[in-house]
């Protein structure tokens, strides 16, 4: 059956979803004074291997499947063929393999990306930057730079930290990160004291949507680091923001 994105049949009201974070990020006050750790909880990837390994034998079947099926996966092949010297060396399949694996990365950023709106609606990251004027863990006043954070992916919202606070946060797991984007892009971050929020801001300028900032010379910086992020991480300006978004940042 075709899939449909889970929705919540609860509807609150704008009041209500702001009293639900104020209640959230007082919650997080408390306990992250206690164990800082509760603000970055990951279960293992481990844990989902069967589940993962569905998804993968239906990717390979489905690969082999569309490989020779007239229709637009076929035709695409056929209008972007590879070099002569290479084409013995990359299957058909396989190829139609990479690109229904692309397709699915573009999936689960959207999707992860619009968890955050169950409980709050289409709004909710403006509404979760709304609901707290200080940093949990610095204590500092939150500035331009706000980076949402997830404590844990299980469909709660993110909390507002400042970038030097979401760093403190992030760096307890991210020295060991198993994505290698992210590992590039944290190593980028701390040479130039960047955050996540400015990544978003530079990228989407590139894209021709900006975001207001506090100064021209902060949006060049933010421009600036977005096209560092564009070298070392091999995506396009559209696909840092679907990382960003999958990502929680």
């Amino acid at each position: 059956m075709p899939y449909e994105r889970p929705v919540n049949a609860t509807a609150l009201s704008k009041e209500q979803k702001l009293s639900l974070l104020k209640d959230y990020v007082k919650h997080y006050e408390i306990e992250a004074a206690l164990d800082r750790s509760v603000l970055n909880r990951k279960v293992r990837r481990e844990e989902f291997d069967p589940l993962l390994d569905r998804i993968g034998e239906l990717l390979l079947q489905e690969s082999k499947r569309l490989v020779d099926e007239p229709g637009p996966v076929h035709d695409f092949l056929e209008a972007n063929p590879v070099p002569a010297t290479m084409e013995k060396l990359l299957p058909r399949d396989f190829r139609v393999f990479c690109l229904a694996l692309n397709a699915l990365k573009q999936w689960v950023a959207a999707e992860q990306s619009a968890t955050d709106g169950y409980l709050l609606g289409r709004r909710g990251r403006d509404l979760c930057r709304s609901a707290a004027s200080k940093c949990i863990v610095t204590g500092e006043p939150l500035g331009a730079d706000v980076e949402l954070h997830h404590p844990v992916r299980d469909g709660r919202p993110p909390l507002a930290l400042s970038a030097r606070g979401h760093d403190t946060v992030e760096g307890q797991l991210s020295a060991r990160s198993e994505d290698p984007v992210e590992a590039s892009l944290i190593a980028l971050n701390r040479a130039g004291n960047r955050s996540w929020a400015m990544l978003r801001r530079g990228c989407l300028d590139l894209l021709g949507r900006p975001e207001p900032s506090t100064s021209r010379a902060s949006a060049a910086g933010a421009r600036t680091f977005a096209r560092k992020a564009v070298e070392v991480s091999n995506l396009s300006y559209a696909e840092l923001l679907s990382w960003l978004d999958a990502k929680g940042h």
